[in-house]
């Protein structure tokens, strides 16, 4: 992932391009390049190095939303909609 495409998705999600702290930033940058890794395993199916840093980027992917859901419900609904990885109903 670039420097170009972090500020895209800063400013997307945070506002400003060097607010990459932002917790929305920070879950959309992590979704990035989970699905750049998801697109790599399933060519490399045996590359076991790069499933274990796609496990580590989910986990903590996982916990941000977890932690975003705790502290603003609408913010979560709306990170999860715009970069649509959960349904809710």
């Amino acid at each position: 992932m670039t420097a170009k495409e972090t500020a895209e998705l800063a400013k997307k999600f945070g506002g400003d391009e060097k607010n990459t702290g932002k917790t929305e930033v920070q879950i959309s940058i992590l979704t990035s390049r989970i699905r750049t890794l998801t697109d790599h395993m399933k060519k490399n199916k045996k590359d076991k190095h790069s499933r274990k840093g796609l496990t580590d980027l989910v986990s903590k992917r996982r916990r941000l939303l977890k932690y975003l859901m705790k502290k603003n419900l609408r913010r979560y609904t709306d990170v999860i909609n715009e970069l649509k990885i959960r349904n809710i109903s």
